[in-house]
């Protein structure tokens, strides 16, 4: 008899997990435990009745390097391709971001030109940023704040402008309490193996080739078309139906309203309790936020709870807006308000701009629609808005609203709106998050458990990153690599 596997956590790591355990020549028994009614995670999209997509997690996956490559595989596995939506590198949403700072719009400098001259926000070129950085002396410790790594390298203005910015977009998070080494390990390891960043990514890295195989189907149709980024026609979140389509006909035994209420190791196999019944597996594979787990582990466990509940999170207030015959003053992907600015605000994704498929059927016809989304709160949400479980809509409706109409102009009344407040939906990888990561796996190593960890708590918070790190996770349990 094939032994269980059993998944518990039915967001994109999870149902990426499954799926590269189904696929296997010789597939174990699969059992997915989803704790709320719906899978997909953090994968949420709302299509309006016009038609219009709201996204209210991802709204866009980047295609570069292996990661992105092994994504876009799994796409075309589950017959998706067909609804690629696919923004070039060319595009105004790939080539234009801006920083709301002082009351005014910037663009961020790019290409050559945006080097050698001042360009504000900055009082100086950022050549002399990248001439400090060529001159700096590689650090030495085995960790830093991303806001002192920049500093370093870079100086006050790139850190407190640009890092900043880049954190409370990519993590909802404080670039003074994130770590460098884990947040942006390409980074940390270019200073390390060239002694300069901007050297140790631009000159090829030590070590051999990648192991991503040779390019196929839609990775190198991406490379050929020169791919920013993609989503899908329905939405990020027909990614997770797809997968729950493709694993549920193939063995895979799916269930929702099934919390993981306590996980105990009874001579060599696991016992997870959910509500109203109790099921064994011979492994278990985490997709869970790191707390999650931490709660249902057992007393003897507490060493690995203790680090798990070590690994914080951000909440974030997502309002998407759509509005009717307004205009932009400006055209990009959109803009990042650094932490001095606004602490409660993050910034406002133009999803207009990268994906117009999404806007739907205006009202008025040949009326302009433009959907906008305005993040709020992350690291900054407690200061600014009181506790994510008890702030109300209203509140965060008006503060975004407020936003749109100081920041872009745009004062009338939207014809769409939807709030979400994602509760500690991204982790915050702290100083000090890889020692972390290698006590947990000394603990599981030395107890022999038959546990892995995969999901955004640990080694990355994109689609990407998700998605690869199941399919290693699946890799090694397997005892070989999951078929591409």
């Amino acid at each position: 008899m094939p032994p269980t596997v059993a998944v518990v956590g039915g967001g994109i790591s999870g149902l990426a997990a499954c799926y590269h355990l189904v696929r296997a020549p010789r597939p174990p028994k699969v059992v997915l435990l989803e704790a709320s009614g719906r899978f997909g995670g953090w994968l949420q999209s709302t299509r309006s009745p016009e038609g219009a997509v709201f996204e209210h997690g991802p709204r866009g996956v980047r295609p570069a390097g292996p990661a992105g490559a092994q994504t876009l595989h799994m796409v075309s596995e589950l017959g998706l391709a067909g609804d690629i939506l696919a923004v070039p590198k060319e595009h105004p949403a790939a080539r234009n971001r801006f920083l709301y700072l002082g009351g005014t719009l910037h663009p961020l400098p790019s290409g050559l030109g945006g080097l050698l001259r001042t360009v504000p926000p900055f009082s100086r070129a950022l050549l002399w940023s990248a001439l400090r950085d060529l001159l700096t002396p590689a650090g030495t410790g085995p960790d830093e704040s991303a806001h002192g790594f920049a500093q370093r390298r870079f100086g006050p203005e790139v850190a407190e402008l640009a890092v900043d910015s880049l954190c409370r977009g990519v993590f909802a998070g404080d670039s003074r309490a994130l770590s460098v080494r884990s947040c942006f390990p390409a980074l940390f390891q270019a200073e390390r193996e060239r002694g300069s960043v901007l050297l140790g990514l631009a000159l090829p890295h030590g070590g051999g080739g990648g192991g991503a195989g040779p390019e196929a189907g839609l990775a190198r149709r991406a490379r050929a078309e020169r791919w920013s980024q993609w989503s899908l026609r329905g939405g990020m979140e027909s990614l997770a139906r797809a997968l729950v389509a493709f694993v549920s006909p193939r063995g895979a035994e799916l269930r929702c309203h099934s919390p993981l209420t306590h996980l105990c190791h009874r001579r060599g196999r696991w016992q997870l309790t959910v509500p109203g019944a109790t099921l064994t597996a011979d492994h278990v594979v985490s997709a869970l936020p790191a707390s999650a787990l931490a709660r249902a582990l057992p007393p003897e466990a507490e060493p690995l709870a203790r680090e798990l509940r070590a690994i914080p999170a951000a909440s974030v207030a997502v309002v998407n807006l759509q509005y009717e015959g307004a205009a932009l003053p400006v055209t990009g992907f959109g803009h990042l308000v650094p932490s001095s600015e606004d602490p409660a605000l993050l910034g406002i994704v133009y999803d207009s701009v990268a994906f117009p498929e999404h806007d739907g059927t205006p009202a008025t016809p040949g009326a302009a629609s433009l959907r906008l989304t305005v993040m709020l709160g992350g690291a900054w949400f407690q200061q600014s808005f009181g506790d994510p479980a008890l702030v109300a809509p209203e509140l965060l409706l008006s503060r975004a609203r407020a936003a749109v109409s100081a920041h872009l102009g745009l004062a009338g009344t939207p014809r769409n709106a939807i709030v979400r407040v994602q509760q500690d939906c991204i982790p915050q990888y702290t100083l000090g998050h890889w020692e972390r990561l290698e006590r947990i796996q000394r603990f599981l190593k030395e107890q022999q458990l038959p546990l892995t960890l995969i999901g955004a708590s640990y080694s990355g918070v994109s689609v990407n990153d998700c998605i690869a790190g199941a399919r290693a996770a699946v890799g090694r349990i397997l005892g070989s690599p999951p078929e591409p």
